[in-house]
């Protein structure tokens, strides 16, 4: 069956659906995850009283609207955030096929349709997670940074996109955010810049993207961050880590002073590239921001604009 067959508000619906029922998932991964905890057991409960969660409770968006922000069972507040990453999720899904399904060649088989819809459609589920994730615990996840990577190769046939492009484009992603950020500035600093975990995001977008898709989500991303960074220390006077870092650190901290001193000294060596384990420098050249979001807003900005800005890049160019 050709695409064609189906009507372009079907395939939106679909696509809408299975975004708002994934996004209502992802809050249960960007919760479980960074806590070491399995997404798929035990089944939803509540965070504030760990009653179970009716099925009825668990529609998204509209749950959260008719039970006014507050869970039924105890009436504790539900964070805004449950519904805005459901909402997102059917958005994406909306994007996707807008940007890449309904792109293709009326011909195209459904199936192959679909595979390339699945493909795209996990790389933005898992970049959701990643975000609300980073924002929290200023980590990104193997689970999704190295994962996602595997989809992309996996999907390669699919993308109609060589072995070459994608195993150079991950390898500039990594290495533009490696050695300069691990390399250079531990020599010069003693400790890494950055996170691995954001030379991995990179490596995920040049697998997808290619070497232009990872310079473009680097560079945007550097700007919007730095941007936010100084509206934030101009309207605030500070940037302020998050919660559950200072929460996890002070918990580690205890742990350690708990251990035998020879033992204590072994983990600290360990540890010791974690700059998260350190307290912030003063100044705002000390603060600290998570830089995994602005990248991956820049990657989905090249998913769904991609072709243009590049068209655009190579016009700039020609006419310097």
């Amino acid at each position: 069956m050709p695409l064609y067959a189906l009507p372009q508000a079907l395939l939106v619906g679909v696509a809408i659906a299975l975004g708002l029922l994934f996004g209502s998932f992802l809050n249960v991964v960007i919760h479980r995850l960074p806590r070491g905890q399995s997404v798929a057991y035990p089944p939803s409960s509540c965070p504030a009283c760990g009653a179970r969660i009716r099925p009825t409770d668990n529609v998204p968006v509209l749950s959260w609207l008719l039970l006014r922000g507050r869970a039924r069972c105890c009436k504790a507040a539900i964070s805004p955030r449950y519904p805005l990453v459901e909402a997102l999720g059917g958005l994406v899904g909306w994007g996707i096929v807008h940007g890449v399904v309904l792109t293709l060649a009326p011909d195209t088989p459904l199936w192959q349709a679909g595979l390339l819809f699945a493909a795209y459609f996990a790389l933005a589920m898992g970049l959701l997670a990643a975000l609300f994730i980073d924002l929290d615990h200023m980590i990104l996840p193997d689970e999704i940074t190295l994962g996602g990577t595997v989809v992309g190769l996996i999907s390669l046939p699919l993308r109609d996109m060589d072995w070459q492009d994608a195993l150079i484009g991950g390898a500039f992603g990594f290495l533009i955010v490696w050695l300069p950020f691990d390399v250079l500035y531990r020599w010069l600093r003693g400790h890494p810049g950055m996170g691995l975990g954001d030379a991995k995001l990179l490596m995920l977008a040049g697998t997808w993207f290619g070497w232009p898709g990872a310079l473009f989500a680097l560079l945007a991303g550097s700007i919007q961050g730095t941007v936010v960074a100084i509206s934030v220390w101009l309207t605030r006077g500070r940037l302020e880590e998050p919660q559950a870092v200072k929460d996890e650190r002070e918990a580690l901290r205890e742990e350690l002073e708990g251990l035998p001193e020879s033992e204590r000294r072994r983990l600290l060596d360990e540890l010791d590239d974690d700059v998260l384990l350190r307290e912030p420098d003063a100044g705002l050249g000390g603060a600290r921001l998570a830089f995994g979001p602005f990248l991956i807003l820049s990657i989905f900005e090249f998913l769904f604009l991609g072709r243009w800005l590049e068209e655009l890049f190579f016009e700039v160019f020609w006419l310097a």
